[in-house]
């Protein structure tokens, strides 16, 4: 619309320039007709965004359409296609082979060759006389050349431009996904290490304690148990972090896999009503120390999700569908917003609920092993969570 105010300026100007300057004869009632009515198309076209309805691609297919319109009505009121400013039905093109699909770029290349062609249809007999009639087919073959030429080679190079802008971005998400989870990784790092020491020392001080025999010996096991689990997880973060370093990886069967996370839930959640559902679980996967983690942090998400809402209920179900095997987990909590959907791949924000780090690193978890992870909104209410990884094809 700024382009097309700019040429309405540019048209007035040119008439009256050629009209009063030059001295040559020309319908000016007419030619300022089409320039009016294109001025009042481009101020309705204004107070239609500015009522902020929604731009489309055939909004612009439109424009364009019109602007061809437009500048052959003036060029039928100013000597058609003997006119110079002729070539100028291939700016339409141009800016549509940037703009648009190849069908909207066809249907204004076409409009335009249509108007060049309606224009020299037009053109008097005795104006095509002697060689000029040669002069004027050949004008129209050049331009529907150059009108082919425009729109292959500026849609082709807008589309390569259009590729790598989107590789460079991202290429540049992906990067500040790695500095982020590298980060991560080594804070974590060094809190299993800072962590370590006081365990330790833990250890050393129970064993002393237990010779105490006016301590509840109830009160002691599970104080040994608390203290065990705490010497097991840094064990098996430490051998997960080796694990991931060497880049080992395991098959193992989805069955198994499944059979974890049961186990998992049943000890961390036993207030929790989970509801298990297996189908088929035949196939294997390869994955690393980090599957398990990926898993549990959305398990984790989906609890803490169900008891804002008083509810202690969380399905996790194990499919096997299309050589995929797919971990279904759907809570009972207030879903997904809106914000939050519109927060993937960017920065994640502190939440109340987790919705951060965790599924980040969940979904940097199934990126290393070819999997994908999709969050939805389930139709009876609660947020849904899908891991996706890829089974084993039996050779």
């Amino acid at each position: 619309m700024a382009l097309r105010s700019a040429s309405i300026i540019m048209q007035t100007a040119l008439v009256l320039f050629v009209t009063f300057v030059l001295e040559y004869e020309l319908p000016v009632l007419a030619m300022f007709g089409v320039i009016v009515a294109e001025f009042i198309f481009n101020s309705l076209w204004y107070v239609y965004y500015r009522r902020g309805n929604v731009e489309r691609k055939s909004h612009l297919v439109t424009q364009l359409i019109a602007d061809v319109l437009f500048l052959g009505g003036l060029l039928y009121f100013s000597g058609g296609a003997t006119n110079a400013f002729i070539s100028l039905l291939l700016i339409p093109i141009a800016i549509a082979a940037v703009a648009l699909p190849i069908r909207g770029l066809m249907f204004v290349a076409i409009s335009a060759i249509a108007t060049y062609s309606f224009l020299l249809w037009l053109m008097p007999m005795h104006v095509m006389h002697g060689n000029m009639e040669a002069h004027f087919i050949g004008m129209w073959l050049n331009f529907l050349l150059s009108t082919v030429v425009v729109a292959i080679v500026v849609n082709q190079m807008a589309n390569i431009i259009n590729r790598r802008e989107l590789t460079i971005a991202k290429y540049r998400e992906e990067q500040l996904k790695q500095e982020r989870i590298i980060a991560l990784g080594v804070a974590s790092a060094q809190v299993t290490h800072d962590l370590a020491t006081p365990i330790a020392s833990l250890a050393l001080m129970f064993d002393e304690i237990k010779e105490d025999n006016a301590i509840d010996r109830g009160l002691l096991g599970d104080f040994e148990q608390q203290l065990k689990r705490c010497s097991d997880k840094l064990h098996a973060f430490r051998q997960m972090s080796e694990d991931i370093k060497m880049n080992k990886r395991v098959t193992y069967s989805c069955a198994q896999v499944f059979k974890q996370i049961t186990r998992h839930c049943q000890l961390n959640y036993p207030q929790v009503e989970f509801r298990f559902s297996e189908q088929v679980n035949q196939g294997e996967i390869t994955a690393d120390g980090s599957l398990v983690p990926a898993v549990v942090n959305v398990i984790n998400n989906a609890v803490v999700a169900s008891n804002a809402l008083q509810s202690n209920q969380v399905d996790i179900a194990s499919i096997e569908v299309n050589e995929q095997w797919k971990l279904v987990i759907r809570d009972f909590g207030n879903g997904f917003k809106t914000e939050q959907f519109a927060q993937l791949g960017s920065v994640p924000q502190p939440s109340d609920r987790g919705f951060g780090m965790a599924i980040l690193l969940s979904n940097a978890s199934l990126e290393r092993l070819d999997g994908k992870l999709e969050l939805t909104n389930h139709q009876h209410g609660g947020a849904q969570v899908v891991m996706t990884l890829p089974l084993n094809m039996v050779k």
